[in-house]
């Protein structure tokens, strides 16, 4: 694939507990607790490198031993990573996710400072990159300045721009610029968010209403992941639901990345938006079943024989 992706954004150390017996509050839970490296943008990265992409990372970390683990495990994986800022006196940004019995999200923190030094004068100093990318990719981490930044040179250049909220209380950044994003992928709660309504929990009509609305506030594709019951997508010519198609849900970290990526990867290559939507579907069910924030030997051959006909 000699097409050029950027990357914008976190590069995390994810830290994840499952209880063994449910969650009591105010208290120690006996748990399965596992430490990966994560970020919204470095996994949207990393399976892109897996995936065979030409992609590049713009991102920033500690000047530690995790962080310089996490640039160089990135790279191993296919990534370039020599815009990764490591910035002397900085923590590397961290994650720490406690999840449901059944591997679904009870409740996560942040911690992405560091993400701070991924200014709008570093975007600019960097903009021929931006020049070069055949599509470009923002996540939630940004500060509103850098984000607008990144969306100024992407419209300078006349490149596709794809963000992922990160989070539902990360969201309300990427309003302003809705309507000059080619994709968004937000999850239930995030698309509440960017439409301004309230998320009372998971309903797939609901979740259609609102990729309906995020293409009516300018968004040419969007995905609405619902963690394990798959995803509802609207374009500008058609929407519809996806269900997921796992035999087992072990962790459900990460699968919004995966669509992401599996998205970006099949229109880069010229599929019609509903096909990359389903590789996308595939690459959320395959995540599903694994308990690595990436599938560690995620390819295309992997997508194309998990999707759902």
């Amino acid at each position: 694939m000699a097409e050029q992706i950027l990357i914008v954004g976190a590069t995390l150390l994810d830290s994840r507990g499952k209880p063994a017996a449910g969650l009591a509050p105010g208290t120690s839970n006996p748990a399965q607790i596992r430490v990966t490296r994560g970020g919204t943008a470095r996994n949207v990265a990393e399976n892109l490198g897996r995936l065979g992409a030409n992609v590049r990372l713009i991102s920033a970390v500690g000047d530690d031993l995790i962080g310089r683990r996490l640039a160089s495990q990135t790279a191993e994986c296919g990534v370039n990573t020599e815009l990764v800022q490591i910035v002397e006196g900085e923590n590397t940004g961290a994650y720490i996710a406690v999840l449901e019995e059944n591997g679904a999200l009870s409740v996560a923190l942040d911690d992405v400072r560091v993400l701070r030094h991924i200014t709008p004068g570093y975007l600019d100093r960097n903009r021929s990159f931006f020049k070069k990318a055949d599509m470009v990719m923002m996540d939630g981490s940004l500060t509103p300045d850098s984000m607008a930044t990144v969306v100024r040179l992407c419209a300078k250049y006349g490149k596709p721009l794809c963000a992922d909220p990160s989070s539902a209380r990360l969201a309300y950044k990427l309003r302003p610029f809705l309507d000059q994003l080619h994709l968004v992928v937000p999850n239930e709660g995030e698309a509440a968010e960017l439409c301004e309504v309230d998320f009372d929990g998971h309903d797939p009509e609901a979740s259609l209403d609102l990729a309906r609305c995020l293409v009516g506030k300018g968004v040419s594709n969007v995905v609405v992941t619902l963690s394990n019951f798959g995803l509802d997508y609207a374009t500008t010519s058609e929407t519809g639901y996806i269900p997921a198609n796992y035999t087992e849900m072990v962790d459900s970290t990460g699968t919004g990345d995966a669509v992401t990526a599996a998205v970006m990867f099949g229109m880069l290559n010229d599929l019609p938006p509903i096909e990359a939507i389903r590789l996308g579907a595939a690459a959320a069910s395959l995540t599903l079943q694994t308990d690595e924030t990436v599938v560690p030997d995620l390819s295309l051959d992997m997508l194309y024989d998990h999707l759902i006909v």
